[in-house]
């Protein structure tokens, strides 16, 4: 069980070893949090969302009508769920998506993501490429990034 205190709520997360980042938070999504400023009126989408860490705190912040989460894993979901309805955000949507491929929805203001870089660049790539299309006019896209002249 991880337990953490972000943007003064309080959370709990249970995860597994087979996932992201399974005994803590990990650095580079504490990072990007703390520059996050969620608004009353936000439309988030956590893609790739892990367990669940930036959803739900983005559903606690801004509420759970507000909040798409997606993973290519299963498992993730599973955890990302279970997590939602031990912080008291149940009604949050989390979808199995590889990228956006189950995303309809393209009125975003924030989309939130740590996407996985361990072969190459290709998904956080796609997720750059393609993301554009679902933020409204305005709307902001924050990663997480190992590279940044990459980018």
């Amino acid at each position: 069980m991880i337990s953490a205190r972000i943007k003064d709520i309080d959370l709990i997360f249970q995860t597994d070893d087979v996932l992201f980042s399974p005994h803590g938070i990990d650095v580079g999504t504490m990072s990007m949090l703390s520059v996050v400023e969620f608004l009353p009126g936000d439309k988030v989408l956590d893609l790739g969302c892990g367990y669940g860490v930036v959803g739900i705190l983005a559903a606690k912040l801004i509420g759970e009508k507000n909040v798409i989460m997606c993973d290519i894993s299963q498992q993730a979901v599973d955890f990302a769920k279970r997590n939602a309805a031990l912080n008291d955000v149940p009604n949050v949507d989390i979808r199995l998506s590889n990228n956006y491929d189950h995303v309809e929805e393209n009125d975003f203001t924030l989309i939130l993501s740590n996407p996985p870089y361990h072969a190459d660049f290709s998904v956080p790539k796609r997720f750059i490429e393609l993301g554009f299309k679902k933020l409204v006019l305005g709307g902001r896209m924050i990663m997480v990034t190992k590279r940044l002249d990459w980018y």
